[in-house]
């Protein structure tokens, strides 16, 4: 007897579900198909996937040696040391270029490449993705259709529409775990419209009161009667109702705010804490104690959170650079805040009924990254303007570090409770003296270490390689110093500022390039 649709449905769940398990535990390489639907990568781990895919697909090829695909095979075992987007492009490259292997192979890997290089946050490969995953949901490849996948498909679009935008804006490199986190927020958000739009199915009353119904809009329901928001595991609902919602300021609020009210937010998960760790120790070796213990407070929780940190050191020790490479190796989305000139108490939102009128950078971020708890980086506390004329930068603070208050913020703009606690704050500054006590009381302050003269050989490479990339060249451009080089770098930096040392580090590649086009 032939399964019907609700039963072939389950066996494919069940059988995806081992495969997804397998897959994670790097028994089993997902398929091309497999990755569309959602599957994680081998050890959920896209470098891992990616080595393994090019070793396989070498190993294929080069069971039928032929000159034509050389430059492929190459470029695929260049993958086992060099997982980067460059790379994945020259495999594309060669792809498009190579022959004698059957098509559908070939079709298979340019589409896997495609994948690889959307998750990296290319938007032109997103949209690829956006297509294909659309014609697998309506039956377009070998088996039958799957619907669940179209919000899949619109969360790919948007993801390329998005990082499009991003692009052109001038935004270069995307954090780690980004462009999943998003895609995985729009599909839910996708998959709840369309259930949303479903008929019902439920019968009536027989006194002809309608029976109960979910609404997103809960300034439609009454308080007494509003809805309970199904708020999956590691999600927050952040804004509930918008105040004053019948004024036309209300009412222009409630249009920019419309996609986020009573709908649950993700908040970031907490990556290898491992690996992040071995990441920034590699970049800012003389700061290990500060890492561990900004690290080590992560331990076990599932999602990030970092109590309100101050990082005080000397300027151009590195405090800016660490606060906003820990956000970007936690795939942690962050807004980066100068505090030279911040006078007033705007950073905690301003009344609708001004022109100026704008939330609370709290607010701001949530809204943008779609996410219950970015990161807020507040560069240089201690030049804060001391004048309480339109209020006080250090006053909001106050009130945004402690949770009894954050959980339940009124934003002047929103005019209505907020919960703001999941939000972290990570603060830098040279000093301490214009910091006031009350607010230093409510924060972690660590001391910020410079570099010593001992960590000049571990330093330049990684400046040297970020003069090229600030360069628009390739960072495997960077040629590593000479003996002689990092010997007159020493005669001129005997540690402190690594703006400085970069300064110096500039001067002599710019040196070295003049005597290179001399030759």
């Amino acid at each position: 007897m032939a399964m019907s649709g609700k039963d072939s449905r389950g066996s494919r769940d069940r059988h995806f579900e081992r495969r997804r398990k397998a897959a994670q535990a790097g028994l089993h390489l997902p398929t091309e198909i497999e990755l569309l639907r959602g599957m994680p990568f081998l050890f959920d781990d896209m470098a891992s996937d990616i080595r393994e895919f090019g070793e396989r697909l070498s190993r294929r090829l080069k069971h039928k040696p032929k000159f034509e695909i050389a430059p492929l095979v190459a470029s695929l075992d260049d993958l086992a040391v060099d997982q980067s987007d460059e790379a994945l492009r020259c495999v594309e490259a060669a792809l498009e270029a190579a022959g004698g292997f059957d098509t559908i192979s070939a079709f298979d890997a340019r589409l896997r490449v495609k994948f690889y290089l959307a998750s990296l946050g290319d938007p032109d490969a997103a949209a690829v993705i956006a297509g294909r995953t659309a014609s697998v949901a309506l039956g377009g490849v070998r088996d039958s259709c799957d619907f669940s996948l179209l919000p899949w498909a619109l969360a790919w679009s948007v993801v390329a529409n998005d990082y499009g935008h991003m692009r052109n804006n001038g935004t270069v490199g995307i954090p780690r775990g980004r462009v999943s986190r998003d895609l995985r927020f729009h599909a839910r958000e996708f998959e709840a419209a369309i259930r949303q739009t479903e008929p019902q199915t439920k019968k009536q009353p027989e006194d002809g009161t309608p029976s109960a119904y979910r609404v997103d809009d809960a300034r439609t329901v009454p308080a007494a009667e509003a809805p309970q928001v199904n708020k999956p595991k590691g999600t927050v609902v952040i804004f509930t109702s918008i105040g004053n919602d019948s004024t036309s300021e209300g009412k222009r609020v409630v249009k920019e705010f419309e996609k986020l009210l009573n709908i649950a937010l993700p908040l970031p998960p907490v990556s290898d804490l491992a690996r992040v760790r071995e990441r920034l120790v590699e970049e800012f070796p003389y700061a290990v104690a500060v890492i561990d213990e900004l690290l080590n407070r992560l331990v076990g929780r599932d999602h990030v959170h970092i109590r309100p940190t101050v990082l005080v050191g000397t300027p151009g020790c590195g405090k800016t650079r660490l606060a906003r490479r820990l956000c970007e190796e936690l795939a942690v989305p962050f807004e980066l805040v100068s505090c030279g000139g911040l006078n007033d108490s705007s950073i905690g939102g301003t009344a609708r009924r001004w022109s100026s009128g704008e939330p609370s950078i709290s607010v701001l971020s949530i809204r943008r990254h779609r996410c219950a708890g970015p990161v807020i980086i507040l560069d240089e506390i201690e030049k804060v303007g001391t004048s309480r004329h339109n209020g006080n930068v250090h006053d909001v603070l106050v009130g945004l570090f402690e949770r009894e208050t954050s959980q339940r913020w009124f934003d002047p703009y929103i005019e209505s409770p907020c919960d703001l606690s999941h939000v972290s704050w990570l603060m830098t500054a040279n000093t301490l003296t214009t910091v006031p006590s009350v607010l230093l009381d409510r924060c972690r302050v660590l001391a910020f270490p410079e570099p010593g003269p001992e960590q000049l050989e571990v330093l330049t490479p990684r400046l040297v390689e970020r003069i090229y990339v600030d360069a628009g060249h390739d960072p495997r451009w960077a040629t590593p110093l000479e003996r002689f080089e990092l010997a007159a770098l020493a005669d001129h930096w005997h540690g402190g500022s690594i703006r400085r040392l970069q300064q110096l580090v500039e001067t002599l590649v710019e040196a070295r390039e003049r005597h290179r086009v001399k030759q």
